[in-house]
């Protein structure tokens, strides 16, 4: 896999990707979730690898990019050219709903090892 460092924006996630770990942090209200979430997707589909982590860790997401990050979600879940999936949901201490955002998606998801964990204000 190659190298991926993408910046976060006011509206976008920080996107890397990085000896088989894919880190998604920050804020996720794109004014447009397909155009910013589409191309990630259809890299999902094809990803060929024995291993990826996927570590969430979100501030906050809209209900649109709440929907195109379980697609990309269920893209790397269904990938049969994808081995172990371990996704590390990451949640702020108090925020219910995005905690509760991830206990929906690990249900939805059928192959991935899923652990949620809150931390702390930094």
């Amino acid at each position: 896999m190659n190298p991926l460092n993408l910046k976060p924006t006011n509206t976008t996630p920080a996107i890397t990707l990085l000896d088989n770990t894919l880190i998604i942090s920050g804020r996720s209200i794109p004014l447009s979730e397909a155009k910013f979430y589409d191309p990630f997707i259809e890299w999902a589909r094809e990803l060929e690898s024995e291993k990826l982590v996927v570590e969430i860790k979100l501030e906050y997401m809209n209900s649109s990019s709440s929907k195109k990050l379980l697609q990309l979600l269920k893209a790397l879940d269904s990938n049969h050219a994808l081995g172990n999936l371990n996704i590390r949901w990451l949640y702020e201490e108090g925020d219910e709903e995005l905690k509760d955002h991830g206990q929906v998606f690990e249900k939805l998801l059928k192959k991935a090892e899923f652990r949620i964990m809150k931390y702390d204000i930094e």
